[in-house]
């Protein structure tokens, strides 16, 4: 049994009553694994096809699914961004919120991106999701699951919430607030959280979430809706916080309030509420123009004539790296890490694809080097391959998922996977 803090076992049994030993009885239960299909990549139909583990659906997400294998973010296809590796019970916010295409819509603490790149797949690449971090390592890993899932539609922002809300205003139709908490709920999924839970710092994480549900109201437009969500289970972070919300918020509702128990649910517990603004004024964006010279144009021209069946537009240039932005993209004001899909670098006298691309695209947009399960781990280990056919930049991909570029020459693909991500 996962060994818990002595004060934290005196306020649960407070808390819950009659109940308190039937929820202190899940801590002799192994945690609970689940993946979420990507489906901007694949449907979940495919997925069971080809999924390499057993599968059971999570009764509030119909893209998620309990798995038992100790180590689901290793294998080829959690490379290819098929599927991402969440606790089931932290599926239960994004579909409360209920993103569509076309909207905006903000994840305003969103590393390591669980939840936003669940809002993006809703969203099916149409309109535009922001997914801030306030912390920039995070915002790299955050960054990076944006990258491997192929979401072409996301800005990734590093800003604290009131600078967001200074700079943007009620821009966004839905907002979606999984607060730092003192993680109660992540007991057994990380056991660090247990020599850092104390009752003061549960009282500092409830100041912490009153701010930032205080900027997150600004950012909502009128008619937007606002889910707040947390994975512990102290009163102070959830009931409490949501019921001062609303007496601090007059022209805010609340619509529905969801508390998963590990005792109840198949799952470690989480805490969703859904608001709606009812007044206010939306504020106006500024849009993000395109920028980009005319040789860097010509360049990545050149090369998408010679290697692509796709045309990408709205292109924008920071620095030495090229990007398409999403329509209707807007200037955030702050930090950001990325905006739509980050193409490549312009060189000297070339242009040289980004592992992002890669993993954006599907089969016919580009030449794809189709490889089985054992060749797919050595490409990811970097080695290269045998390549009979086939000339210059190259997809390597499994089952026709993408895992990223190889440069083919005299019969050779020579791995070009980012270092980082070699395995």
């Amino acid at each position: 049994m996962t060994a818990l803090p002595k004060q934290f076992i005196e306020r649960m049994r407070l808390q819950l009553g009659d109940r308190a030993e039937q929820f202190f009885a899940s801590y002799q239960r192994p945690p609970v694994r689940a993946v979420r299909v990507n489906t901007l990549k694949t449907t979940t139909q495919f997925f069971k096809s080809v999924s390499p583990f057993s599968l059971e659906p999570v009764p509030w997400e119909e893209t998620g699914f309990y798995v038992e294998d100790e180590k689901p973010g290793k294998t080829v296809l959690h490379a290819a961004g098929v599927y991402y590796v969440q606790e089931p019970s932290a599926m239960c916010a994004a579909p409360l919120l209920g993103a569509e295409g076309g909207e905006r819509v903000l994840d305003l603490c969103s590393a390591p991106g669980g939840k936003g790149t669940a809002l993006a797949a809703r969203m099916g690449g149409r309109g535009v999701i922001v997914l801030n971090e306030i912390n920039f390592s995070r915002a790299k890993i955050l960054s990076s699951n944006v990258e491997r899932l192929g979401i072409g539609n996301a800005i990734v922002t590093c800003a604290p919430p009131e600078r967001l809300a200074d700079e943007l205003g009620a821009v966004f139709d839905r907002v979606l607030v999984d607060a730092p908490c003192s993680g109660e709920g992540m007991f057994k999924k990380e056991p660090l959280a247990i020599p850092e839970w104390s009752p003061e710092n549960v009282a500092m994480c409830a100041r912490r979430q009153r701010d930032i549900l205080a900027s997150a109201a600004r950012l909502v437009a009128p008619g937007g809706r606002l889910v707040y969500s947390t994975c512990t289970f102290s009163a102070e972070e959830d009931e409490e916080q949501t019921a001062r919300f609303l007496r601090e918020h007059e022209d805010f509702s609340l619509v529905e309030e969801h508390k998963l128990w590990p005792h109840e649910v198949r799952g470690e517990g989480h805490y969703a509420a859904l608001f709606i603004r009812q007044g206010g004024q939306r504020s106006d964006i500024r849009p993000l123009t395109p920028r980009a010279d005319s040789r860097a144009v010509a360049l990545y021209r050149a090369f998408e004539k010679q290697f692509l069946s796709v045309t990408f537009t709205r292109l924008h240039r920071v620095g030495d790296r090229l990007y398409s932005l999403p329509e209707g993209a807007f200037d955030c004001g702050v930090q950001t890490l990325r905006a739509g899909v980050c193409l490549g670098d312009i060189l000297k006298d070339r242009f040289e694809p980004s592992h992002a691309l890669a993993m954006y695209l599907k089969r016919g947009e580009a030449a794809f080097f189709e490889l089985d399960e054992p060749s797919a781990v050595k490409y990811l280990s970097g080695a290269a391959l045998p390549c009979e056919g086939q000339s210059g930049w190259v997809v390597a991909s499994y089952i026709g998922f993408p895992l990223g570029w190889c440069k083919v020459s005299g019969g050779m693909a020579k791995d070009h996977l980012p270092k980082a991500l070699r395995i």
